[in-house]
């Protein structure tokens, strides 16, 4: 009865973590550039002195999904759709650089071009912008302002976005949402950055859609809600059982 008892509730435990999994990537399904991020089941056996007594499963996030969404016309002079394996980079708070693929840029209250609140960077640092005036965002990333009252010739080239290259093993997800260079490309790199991409390009106006498919999603909760169900019942039969050999054991002795 106690490995029954330990099987099924270790299993149950880790549907829970699925179930977060998919909820996070269903919440996620608007999010321009989103990136679903992956789960399974694991089994893991836990060994004796002599022998394997029990096993456990452990649900593992092998990695996110990098099938492209699909890009739809916004118009936007601020979105930006980028092409396979290129990112956005953004500053984080300790100084250290992260990457999206999220091209839905602000302005912030300061001036700054931003991604989800974090600043978005060029090749001289993060990106300040004047105040009313006309954006344009060329497809090899520079930026130019056109200010109010200026003849159309007399736009200023404020920066370039930095656009960096990192293929799917050489980027992994944060806790955040945003990505880092993964081990394998630390190790190759020698340092916590992606290399820029001169002849990388963006399509201005146009934003990549979330990756994940809702109508998927929706199943895999529900598949994850009935195994958690069945599992319980386990557990419950299991006690039932030990009830059963007790009452049996007490009229024996």
């Amino acid at each position: 009865m106690d490995r029954m008892i330990y099987t099924a509730m270790s299993g149950a435990s880790q549907t829970l973590a699925l179930q977060s999994v998919t909820a996070n990537n269903l919440a996620n399904v608007s999010t321009p550039g989103f990136k679903a991020q992956l789960a399974a089941f694991r089994a893991v056996p836990i060994e004796g002195p002599s022998l394997a007594t029990r096993s456990l499963v452990s649900a593992s996030t092998p990695g996110a999904d990098f099938s492209p969404g699909r890009v739809s016309d916004t118009g936007r002079p601020l979105d930006v759709a980028l092409q396979p394996n290129h990112w956005l980079a953004v500053s984080l708070p300790d100084g250290t650089e992260a990457y999206t693929r999220n091209g839905n840029m602000q302005i912030s209250s300061t001036g700054l071009l931003t991604v989800k609140g974090y600043p978005v960077l060029g090749e001289g640092g993060a990106i300040t912008l004047p105040e009313h005036a006309q954006l344009t965002i060329a497809t090899d990333g520079t930026i130019t302002a056109l200010n109010a009252g200026d003849q159309p010739n007399a736009t200023v080239a404020i920066g370039r976005l930095r656009l960096v290259q990192g293929d799917p093993g050489e980027v992994e997800r944060a806790a955040d949402g945003l990505f880092r260079p993964s081990a394998q490309a630390l190790q190759r790199l020698g340092e916590p950055r992606l290399p820029v991409d001169p002849l990388a390009k963006v399509m201005p106006g146009m934003l990549e859609e979330s990756n994940v498919n809702p109508v998927q999603s929706m199943v895999e909760m529900i598949d994850h809600a009935r195994r958690f169900e069945m599992q319980m019942k386990e557990i419950s039969h299991a006690d039932q059982n030990a009830q059963r050999a007790n009452q049996l054991l007490s009229l024996t002795s």
